[in-house]
């Protein structure tokens, strides 16, 4: 196989046989030398049995069981772990988000940005369904981090990102539960002077299965990230090491 120029980490939750077209859909769009990890918690997951089943005409495929803990955040973990591409790109099961921009926001990081965000609140960009109130929140906080902490994206909050592997490794995941990681990385750059970038995206609501977000269990984790973005220039050590800042623990991926 041709080496990847970027791994493709899919966390997943008992998606079964909604996973298939999400997958179809992924390997239709991404153009680029690739590997897809979907990421499960556990042997059991019913999402394994389905990707097996494709991996056996799809070599770039395979499913990863998790061992970092349950939740989106350690398999986001973990799939960070098992990446072996320079630049990783964090997607949904849930078909929510567009593949065909996988290319582009690889593309991205390759010319030096650490965070390429698919942004649904830039111009151009759109969240078509989801609740209002959780669709309200993000906007909320997507649009006040760009104005007010300058943090280079109008949609700091979703999980739909490409990312230097070697800055994720510099700066380490410390979010253990939900989905915020995405928010947390975008902060650490901000925080770092590091650049980060953003297309436009277009949102869907899945249209299969339940959503596994829960708004009021993870929005303290989402609010931290927010105010943590606001913070002083933080700076890597002459040694490699991160900054002794408390939001920037010595934790690897």
């Amino acid at each position: 196989m041709t080496p990847p120029r970027v791994s493709i980490v899919v966390p997943a939750y008992n998606e079964g046989k909604a996973v298939v077209p999400v997958l179809d859909r992924l390997f239709e769009a991404v153009t680029l030398p690739c590997e897809v990890l979907v990421v499960v918690d556990s042997e059991d997951d019913s999402t394994i049995p389905v990707v097996e089943k494709r991996a056996v005409g799809e070599p770039r495929l395979r499913a990863v069981v998790q061992s970092y803990g349950k939740g989106p955040a350690n398999a986001i973990r973990y799939g960070f772990h098992a990446a072996r591409a320079p630049v990783v790109v964090v997607t949904m099961a849930d078909g929510c988000d567009d593949p065909r921009q996988i290319d582009d926001l690889t593309r991205l990081v390759e010319r030096g940005v650490v965070v390429a965000a698919a942004s649904r609140y830039m111009p151009g960009g759109q969240q078509v369904g989801g609740p209002r109130l959780k669709g309200a929140i993000s906007k909320m906080a997507g649009r006040s981090l760009h104005l007010l902490a300058h943090v280079g994206t109008h949609d700091a909050t979703n999980s739909f990102k490409a990312y230097s592997r070697s800055f994720v490794e510099d700066v380490g995941i410390d979010s253990r539960d939900g989905f915020e990681i995405g928010l947390e990385l975008t902060a650490k750059a901000r925080r770092m002077r590091l650049p980060v970038a953003e297309i436009p995206t277009i949102w869907l609501d899945r249209q299969a299965g339940m959503s596994n977000f829960q708004l009021a269990r993870w929005l303290p984790n989402y609010f931290r990230w927010y105010r943590f973005a606001y913070g002083r220039r933080l700076a890597l050590g002459s040694n490699g090491d991160r900054s002794s800042d408390p939001g920037m623990g010595r934790d690897r991926t």
